[in-house]
């Protein structure tokens, strides 16, 4: 590590101001900064000393991300191998199939290694190509502006693949992550002025432009050929006597669904890691449950004869769609989320009821936490700003 350091404070000469590399310097820095933390710290009474930078900001993230991405693998492969077994099938056509072949695993339900791999095996090409085309979009922002590139992407490149299916073709991967670093961050000037979650931001792209292919009943099973509807679509279309998995089921994420977001109890590890930390608000968390759970026991008592979604219990709307994975890694976003107190609060109580609105009274798009929490970050400068007046107010009051 000692060479690696002096091979790079050698270097450093040549990306500064004067050297013949100084429009290439984001990069460098990056690179560096990646390796080592940063050599410069503040000086002075004046400054406000603290241990936690970006870096270890996202790094707090992604590792709270972890219990999600290894599900996503494991359950990606477990769908995928349970409906090979139905159909009497070993193993799965093309490049993944021939892999599983050379080390030697067969596509059974039961082997859990046979499950992480080939789910991996859809989850990877997801990942390398948001990490590619969206980092490609950070580091050239990053040298046009002259800005540093930091580690704000490292998150949104986890976060969004999550959000995805795992037969989603890779250029529209490629199409909405460009579209949603561009359109949901770069162009308000980068990382922490951007009022909108670049990853959902993305999403949404998707959602719009492409819906047969990301929100369409075939899409969630990686299987050639074979057409099965999420727990919405199944509750949507028939009511919950037509679901086929258990509560138990889908709190544990062995259900169809975009490949990180159907494991509530990932989300709650993540939770957990995240509210210890200080990372992220658990007021944020528990206001959307709270918001969710009041919303959805209203329509529940209401009941209706023409919608089937008003019969689903409140508990089942913790547990299905992306609700747990939204609350948990996207609405409590530090730069698109609310920040003061009692601001936190209404913002989380806003995106439970839309959720519960959304999916309740509009069953054509039972799945509503991606809008809801974009919605939610549209209002929560507006939140913010009427908190802060509030404030200002009453201690003008204290001190007449």
């Amino acid at each position: 590590m000692k060479a690696l350091r002096k091979f790079l404070d050698s270097q450093h000469p040549h990306f500064v101001d004067g050297g013949k590399f100084e429009k290439f310097y984001p990069i460098y820095e990056m690179i560096d900064t990646f390796v080592y933390s940063p050599g410069e710290t503040a000086k002075g009474s004046v400054h406000v000393r603290d241990a936690l930078d970006l870096k270890r900001l996202m790094g707090t993230v992604a590792i709270a991300l972890m219990p999600c991405i290894l599900m996503a693998c494991y359950n990606t492969g477990y769908q995928a191998n349970t409906v090979l077994a139905e159909m009497g099938q070993s193993s799965v056509e093309g490049w993944r199939g021939a892999i599983l072949a050379l080390i030697g695993l067969a596509t059974d339900p039961a082997n859990i290694i046979s499950n992480f791999v080939h789910g991996l095996l859809y989850f990877l090409p997801v990942f390398i190509v948001t990490q590619a085309a969206g980092g490609a979009c950070e580091v050239l922002f990053s040298v046009v502006r002259k800005h540093e590139i930091n580690e704000g992407f490292l998150v949104t490149g986890l976060l969004y693949p999550l959000t995805l299916p795992p037969t989603i073709p890779l250029w529209q991967v490629a199409v909405g992550i460009i579209f949603g670093v561009i359109v949901g961050k770069e162009i308000f000037g980068g990382t922490g002025k951007n009022f909108l979650n670049p990853a959902l931001t993305a999403r949404a792209f998707l959602f719009f432009a492409y819906p047969a292919q990301i929100s369409g009943d075939a899409v969630w099973t990686a299987v050639d050929g074979y057409s099965g509807a999420t727990i919405l679509g199944q509750a949507t279309a028939a009511g919950m006597d037509s679901v086929a998995y258990t509560w138990t089921q889908s709190f544990l994420g062995l259900i169809p669904g975009s490949m990180g977001e159907t494991s509530a109890i990932a989300c709650l590890l993540g939770a957990g890691y995240l509210c210890v930390t200080g990372i992220g608000s658990w007021r944020i968390m528990l206001s959307c449950v709270i918001g969710l759970l009041f919303t959805t026991s209203i329509f529940f008592l209401i009941g209706s004869d023409t919608n089937q979604m008003f019969s689903m219990s409140p508990l089942w709307h913790l547990v299905v769609g992306g609700f747990a994975f939204g609350t948990v890694f996207m609405a409590t976003d530090p730069v698109s989320a609310a920040t003061t107190i009692k601001g936190q609060w209404v913002y989380g109580l806003l995106i439970g009821f839309m959720v519960g609105l959304i999916r309740v009274v509009n069953p054509a798009y039972p799945a509503g936490t991606m809008l809801a929490i974009l919605f939610a970050n549209c209002m929560a400068p507006l939140i913010d700003y009427f908190v802060i007046n509030a404030n200002i107010k009453r201690r003008a009051v204290r001190n007449v």
